[in-house]
């Protein structure tokens, strides 16, 4: 069964305190910040809003639902320029009087805006976790902000920023990168107080904007051109290396690498120089030393055995490659560690004896 409420979309507070009248609760209010607990009764978890002087407001949401829920936002009013950031679970999004339905998945985020007929409306599944961050901007109070954010728009964002009675409806959808992800969650987990607390997460709010209008704008770029690494991408070059290191023995070529995880090859050597500063070869020839020496360390086998281990079959080769890395070979390397080995047995039997 769908429960569905209409939400009032002038105020971030004014959802909060809509919503809490529907739960049959009251919000928790200090200072500039709104906190909704989900009654039992509806699931569990928390909405929070806060507002700043600028016209920008902040809405989090950590919430598991009992039942889903269909909001719906009021007409007849101008609805804040919405820059949504979903952590979590798939939830749908839609314009009222449309029939498309837009699915959100883990790590897209939305710049999203509507008009006074075709309103938002959002349904939030039951019994999957719900992590939404939203930045949520009321065009006329902001506006007297907007130069300041001019630079990092094109014209189309400026358009929409100073579109202030809310005439024309905008639609966006990317992933969003690994720096938003982190300044989000600088946001959520901060553990100021007071004046110093709201200064903080307005300055942050507007870090978090700012990086998503440049993503807007790399976003224009062919994918190829983009500069900024995704999220997403981010997790599927987690992949690799996870793959890397489980299949070192018989790691397949870059591109067969980058298609089992869902990139291109340049878009996997993009995220392995972005987060390791190696090329993909690089750093797979760099984990086989490593773990060549780890297994001279802690196993039995020998260095021809070891060589295939770790998928080279050159023993030339990786000798080569290992006195690079640690200016010894590893024939010298195998000597030493197993003269210590034999040398603390020997102490262990004097030791018994």
């Amino acid at each position: 069964m769908i429960k569905k409420i209409t939400v009032s979309d002038f105020k971030v507070s004014d959802i909060l305190i809509t919503m809490a009248e529907e739960f049959g609760v009251e919000c928790e209010i200090e200072n500039n910040e709104h906190c909704l607990r989900i009654p039992e009764k509806f699931g569990s978890g928390y909405m929070r809003t806060i507002e700043f002087d600028s016209g920008l407001g902040v809405i989090e949401s950590d919430i598991l639902l009992k039942k889903t829920f269909h909001f719906k936002l009021e007409k007849g009013v101008v609805h804040p320029i919405k820059f949504i950031f979903n952590r979590e679970s798939k939830f749908i999004h839609l314009f009222s009087g449309k029939k498309e339905k837009h699915e959100i998945n883990r790590l897209d985020n939305l710049i999203v805006s509507s008009n006074h007929i075709n309103t938002h409306e959002f349904i939030i599944p039951a019994d999957v976790p719900i992590c939404i961050y939203s930045i949520e901007i009321n065009r006329k109070v902001f506006e007297h902000k907007i130069e300041d954010f001019i630079e990092d728009m094109n014209e189309d964002l400026i358009t929409l920023f100073r579109d202030v009675n809310g005439i024309s409806e905008f639609y966006y959808k990317s992933q969003y990168s690994l720096d938003i992800s982190k300044k989000i969650k600088e946001f959520s987990e901060t553990e100021l107080e007071g004046f110093m607390r709201s200064v903080f997460l307005e300055g942050k709010a507007q870090e978090i904007l700012v990086l998503q209008l440049q993503q807007y704008l790399d976003d224009l770029n062919d994918p190829e051109k983009r500069k900024i690494l995704r999220k997403a991408t981010i997790n599927s070059v987690f992949k690799a290396v996870e793959i890397i290191k489980s299949e070192i023995d018989s790691i397949e070529n870059i591109d067969k690498l980058a298609n089992r995880v869902g990139l291109n090859s340049k878009s996997l050597q993009l995220g392995f120089q972005t987060l390791y500063n190696s090329s993909v070869n690089d750093y797979i020839k760099n984990y086989r030393i490593e773990k060549a020496k780890e297994l001279i360390e802690n196993t039995a086998l020998n260095i021809t055995e070891i060589t295939y281990q770790v998928g080279i079959n050159s023993r030339s080769y990786f000798s080569k490659l290992f006195k690079e890395k640690y200016s010894i070979t590893p024939k010298q390397y195998y000597s030493r560690v197993r003269g210590e080995k034999k040398s603390d047995t020997k102490n262990d039997n004097n030791q018994s004896a």
